[in-house]
């Protein structure tokens, strides 16, 4: 289901039927601050198995997740001084930050180098429905068979739509993913430029 929604000043019927879903193993699609995100709630199981299964993926391959204020980051992630320096000057905003994972993250969350990625979006739907849910969602693209990324929630509706129980639109589409940025070290290293700017870091 299709559901027009306004980003910024994100309704509580809305919030309430997405909550609704998360907590019902579903998954949804939510607008962020560059691609829309495909979530589920991280610490559901079969949730996660779903997702996986829909974009053709490999378990070992872990995905990043929004978290709505430093405080929810630090319950998922070791942020150093540095680490802490840097994220104040860029989030909210389209940079995913590779951190340290502490033992409140699931597994299939976790690289082989034991760290995560994590997102606070500088979009407010995005960052109340975590808050208000009370755990972190996932949050990854969805890719035609030729590998493109879907930044139409109409087209994901369209080839997706059986598996996934609400697509929130807000109309708003962009064609580049989140800048990556290392955080587990004294320096910052880029792992994939996108949308963020990486000028000042």
């Amino acid at each position: 289901m299709l559901i027009e929604i306004h980003s910024q000043t994100p309704g509580k019927k809305h919030l309430r039927m997405a909550i609704d879903a998360l907590h019902n193993g579903e998954l949804i699609v939510v607008p962020t601050d560059t691609l829309y995100g495909l979530g589920c709630d991280i610490h559901n199981k079969t949730a996660m198995e779903k997702l996986y299964r829909l974009k053709k993926m490999e378990k070992r391959k872990p995905l990043s997740f929004i978290c709505h204020d430093f405080t929810h980051i630090a319950e998922y992630a070791k942020i150093s001084n540095g680490a802490f320096k840097t994220m104040k000057q860029i989030l909210p905003g389209p940079y995913t930050c590779v951190l340290p994972a502490t033992n409140k993250v699931p597994k299939l969350l976790i690289s082989k180098q034991r760290t995560v990625g994590i997102r606070i979006p500088d979009n407010n739907f995005a960052r109340v429905l975590v808050k208000e849910f009370g755990s972190p969602i996932v949050t990854t693209t969805l890719k035609t068979d030729e590998e493109m990324v879907i930044s139409d929630p109409t087209e994901i509706l369209n080839r997706f739509g059986q598996h996934i129980k609400y697509i929130f639109s807000d109309q708003i589409s962009y064609s580049d993913p989140s800048t990556v940025l290392d955080l587990t070290s004294e320096d910052t290293i880029i792992l994939r430029r996108g949308k963020g700017s990486v000028e000042n870091l």
